[in-house]
């Protein structure tokens, strides 16, 4: 997950390979959001982990991977009705 400070949070998911974007993102309004999403996405929040991500918080943006179940997954492949 690539996240950015832009007017709000904006995250952005990518494939393994780091080129691919997959289908969905996502805008938040606070950082505590995209702390919500690491720990969702099974991102490891031990100390290091912890402190890397506020770290990229203090700086307005960074990426962390993520540990999704293939449901989890699916779902961000999967685009939205309506999108393009």
């Amino acid at each position: 997950m690539h996240f950015m400070l832009q007017q709000g949070w904006h995250c952005q998911f990518l494939e393994e390979d780091l080129k691919t974007r997959l289908a969905r993102s996502f805008n938040f309004k606070t950082p505590a959001k995209v702390v919500d999403m690491a720990e969702r996405g099974g991102y490891s929040m031990h100390l290091e982990g912890r402190q890397a991500l506020e770290r990229a918080i203090e700086v307005g943006r960074g990426g962390i991977w993520l540990e999704l179940t293939e449901e989890q997954y699916q779902l961000l492949k999967a685009r939205q009705k309506g999108e393009k």
